[in-house]
């Protein structure tokens, strides 16, 4: 097997680090599209709207992405208001913060309304017309403390109080004071939606969100174009920064210990791997290894889809080692069945032999002699080995099926040889029941001389049936060995040098016999019971060893 490539799941593995521009985790989107004659504007400058109500209510989006281009586009009929004037340029810049802040989130927003109306249904009906989107609410009373920090001169130039001194946020000539002033009011609470919204999200956030919130707020809170408390805002960003850089700390080691816990997960998966393919051959379950390999692969996979991702030259070494281990599994198994095939082939063509020379046999009447032999090739089958089940299975059909032929020619041979020796079975029968007759044995030599008539008349009877045989030669035999044991013993008694012995040993005991009586005696006049005790017991024991001398002789 060729070197493996890292699974398809590793192209396609999230991070544990968010990928999303880095505005997009902390500016937050408003969540009513624009006005109509607003949809296109991405300008910094204000946008003087038509009428008073929609001044006021100015959507964040328009003020997040600034473009001189698209404030001049998107600015009223020179008959309906002034041209604004042009902002100034930290107006510019703090609106160009915003807008990195909210651009890739307004790219996976839905469509306005207004573009999903140009397409009509499929069935050619008319849909009616969207309702007019909601401008957010405001609240009235943070909205007039924000006002406090600000004003409007003659000319339309609205000032804000910023770090003890005043400065110029923007121009709205030829409109209302309190719409002009609403406007930049309103980009002051966007902005302190914003450190709310950071504040709201910091335990969710990655380590680059949280670095690229800090800097966005970070800009856009430098000189805003907006009306409100901005040293306080600022100082409440400051704090809430402190908490941040505390939150990144723990986020990162959080990640680090996650990486290194990944590390030593997929390490775990390759070691495993690689005591899989290290078994020997000879001994491998290959099924089951085989399912554990790829059930390694799956977690393998699964940990690069919802794990943390690990650096490169650790995956990729990792990654190494487990296709290798995995290639030399695959190699050891090929290998093994190659070998295992060639085995089995050589073991086939023995056993094929093995059946010829049987089948050459299963004809023969040497009954003895073949039996012999077919037991000599039974023992030649066992050390053959096996072939494959199928073809091991098949070769024993046959094997058997040719010995099968002789035996079964051996057993119609042998049932009518017991068929002719029935008659035989009936007369050993009455001779061994003549034999038996005879036990128990008293007197040997009558025994004998009965038991030798029988004897020949059990030979001159003949052969029996194979399955009476054992049965008869073992009664026949009980017989035999009983007169045996008797006349053994009649030798014994009646062998002069063992009466001798015998005598002269009843003579000691009959003289121990009669000490013991006087020792007794004398015990019992004494009133020594201990004494009269032990004499006693020797006395019977002397006495009964007398007894059996006696009757030896």
């Amino acid at each position: 097997m060729t070197e493996q490539t890292q699974p398809q799941a590793e192209s396609t593995t999230p991070a544990v680090e968010s990928t999303a521009e880095p505005g997009q985790a902390a500016t937050p989107i408003t969540p009513t599209a624009p006005a109509a004659d607003e949809q296109a504007t991405t300008t910094d400058a204000p946008q003087p709207a038509q009428s008073s109500a929609a001044s006021t209510s100015a959507p964040a989006e328009a003020s997040a992405e600034p473009s001189a281009q698209s404030a001049t586009e998107a600015a009223p009929q020179e008959d309906a208001a002034p041209q604004p004037a042009q902002p100034d340029a930290s107006s510019s810049q703090a609106g160009a913060s915003e807008s990195a802040g909210t651009a890739s989130a307004a790219e996976t927003q839905p469509a306005a309304d207004g573009e999903r109306a140009d397409n009509p249904p499929a069935d050619g009906r008319q849909t009616a017309e969207p309702a007019a989107p909601t401008e957010p609410e405001i609240d009235p009373e943070a909205a007039m403390d924000a006002a406090k920090w600000g004003r409007v001169d003659g000319e339309g130039r609205v000032y804000v109080q910023d770090g003890g001194s005043e400065r110029e946020v923007g121009q709205f000539p030829g409109v209302p004071i309190a719409e002009a002033m609403a406007y930049y009011v309103r980009r002051y609470l966007d902005l302190n939606s914003n450190v709310d919204l950071f504040a709201a999200r910091l335990p969710h956030l990655s380590v680059r969100e949280i670095d690229s919130t800090i800097k966005n707020l970070e800009e856009s809170l430098k000189e805003p174009a907006a009306v409100g408390d901005l040293e306080a805002l600022r100082a409440r960003f400051a704090a809430l920064k402190s908490v941040a850089v505390e939150r990144r700390q723990a986020v990162a080691a959080e990640r680090a210990a996650a990486k290194e816990q990944a590390l030593k997960d997929r390490t775990a998966i390759v070691e495993r791997a690689e005591a899989v393919a290290a078994q020997d051959p000879a001994r491998t379950q290959w099924k089951s290894s085989g399912a554990e390999l790829r059930t390694l692969l799956e977690q393998w996979k699964e940990a690069q889809r919802r794990g943390p991702r690990l650096d490169r030259p650790s995956e990729d070494a990792l990654w190494k080692r487990f296709s290798h281990a995995r290639t030399t599994f695959d190699r050891h198994r090929r290998q093994y069945f190659s070998e295992l095939d060639a085995k089995q082939a050589k073991v086939k063509a023995a056993k094929e032999a093995l059946i010829k020379r049987a089948e050459e046999l299963s004809h023969s009447t040497d009954w003895a002699g073949t039996s012999a032999r077919y037991r000599e090739l039974m023992d030649e089958w066992k050390k053959a080995g096996r072939a494959s089940r199928k073809e091991d299975d098949a070769l024993w059909e046959r094997f058997h099926a040719a010995q099968q032929v002789f035996y079964d020619a051996r057993r119609a041979k042998d049932e009518a040889t017991d068929a002719e020796y029935a008659g035989n079975l009936k007369v050993k029968e009455e001779l061994a029941a003549k034999a038996e007759a005879l036990l128990p044995i008293k007197n040997p030599k009558a025994a004998r001389k009965a038991l030798r008539p029988i004897q020949e008349a059990w030979d001159e009877a003949g052969r029996v049936p194979r399955n009476a045989v054992r049965r008869l030669e073992a009664r026949m035999r009980a017989v035999e060995d009983a007169l045996r044991r008797a006349e053994q013993a009649e030798w014994r008694r009646t062998d002069p040098e063992t009466q001798a012995r015998a005598q002269g040993l009843a003579s000691q005991l009959e003289d121990s016999i009669a000490e013991l009586e006087a020792d007794l005696a004398a015990a019992k006049e004494s009133g020594d019971t201990k004494a009269q005790a032990q004499a006693e017991a020797a006395l019977t024991a002397r006495r009964a060893w007398l007894d059996q001398v006696r009757r030896t002789t």
